[in-house]
């Protein structure tokens, strides 16, 4: 069983390596000899561009994630968490809103902290907000906006409002923290705890050798997902997706799936989302500035490649129908 899955995770590595050296041919080697078409370097330079936008947020994750694994322990987690499902959400989306973070650099920091004992739905509270309604993000939406606090302020409370309501239905729905590798991580709690007993110095070594491991780990993610919202961007016609939106219930649901296959980085999507005050009204706008950072092409990737299907699934379905009646209302008040 596990040389099935080390030979799945080579060739996997294998695939994805050869997508980035393809990218980054095309850099050193003079255009006029290739003759590439317009639209492969189109896909090049929106694939390069949304790597480069999310490599420096996901090391920061994996620092975080790394730091995490070394010197934070169960006790600690239990003395911070509150018991009170309700109470633990709240303050999961609290401590989210605070940190900065992007969809990509958060998985990993999510991971660790589940592995480590945090509920499920606590995390999904984390996962949620970090992305969402951090001080960057909100200080980015109120200058796109042309310093309006308004469209900032609507972002911030019907994103948390949405967050701390689909982590609740996830309290409900699973019992189970849902990691693919939840025995893995088991086993090494206990190798964990006498590294924790280790001189400063050595922990220090070990933390960014579990922050090596884990870029490794999700960088593969990152780029299959990166190619294909960049594959999806190029050869799939956003005016015709603008086209559907006649009605607002469409025009909502066409901004959502603009966000999904977009796939921006969420201290950026503020302007592009502000470039469709003339084509959308504010409500289809707001949904793809709280959808998008809940989730999207190349984080579903990466979630998928942590938890399990059928809990991304779910969270997929939660996340879509929760942020779309949100929104929804939010244009009734």
């Amino acid at each position: 069983m596990q040389a099935r899955q080390k030979k799945s995770v080579n060739i996997s590595t294998v695939f994805v390596l050869g997508i980035l050296v393809c990218s980054l041919v095309p850099l050193f080697l003079k255009m006029d000899s290739l003759k590439l078409s317009n639209s492969f370097l189109q896909l090049n330079t929106i694939f390069l561009s949304i790597l480069i936008e999310a490599i420096p947020f996901v090391l920061i994750g994996v620092l975080i994630a790394g730091f995490i694994q070394i010197f934070i322990t169960e006790d600690h987690i239990r003395a911070w968490i509150p018991k009170n499902k309700f109470l633990a959400v709240l303050m999961s989306c609290i401590v989210g809103a605070a940190f900065p973070a992007c969809e990509c650099g958060i998985v990993p920091i999510v991971r660790r902290l589940i592995g480590k004992g945090v509920p499920l739905y606590a995390g999904v509270g984390f996962l949620l907000t970090g992305p969402l309604i951090n001080p960057i993000v909100i200080l980015s939406t109120y200058m796109a906006f042309g310093n309006d606090m308004e469209m900032a302020m609507l972002r911030m409370v019907v994103g948390f409002v949405a967050a701390l309501a689909i982590a609740l239905v996830v309290s409900v729905l699973f019992r189970s923290n849902q990691l693919k590798n939840a025995k893995e991580h088991s086993h090494s709690h206990t190798h964990i705890k006498k590294k924790q007993k280790q001189p400063l110095v050595p922990r220090i070594s070990e933390m960014f050798k579990h922050s090596i491991d884990e870029f490794f780990d999700m960088s593969k993610y990152l780029i299959a997902g990166a190619f294909v919202a960049a594959f999806l961007q190029t050869y799939v016609s956003t005016q015709s997706l603008l086209q559907l939106g006649d009605t607002q219930f469409q025009s909502t649901f066409v901004m959502m799936a603009l966000a999904f296959v977009l796939s921006l980085c969420s201290e950026a999507d503020a302007f592009i989302g502000a470039s469709f005050r003339n084509v959308f009204p504010t409500t289809s706008i707001l949904a793809f500035l709280v959808y998008g950072p809940m989730i999207d092409f190349k984080n579903t990737i990466m979630l998928l490649s942590v938890f399990k299907a059928k809990f991304v699934v779910i969270l997929f379905i939660l996340i879509t129908s929760i942020v779309f009646l949100f929104v929804t209302l939010s244009s009734l008040l």
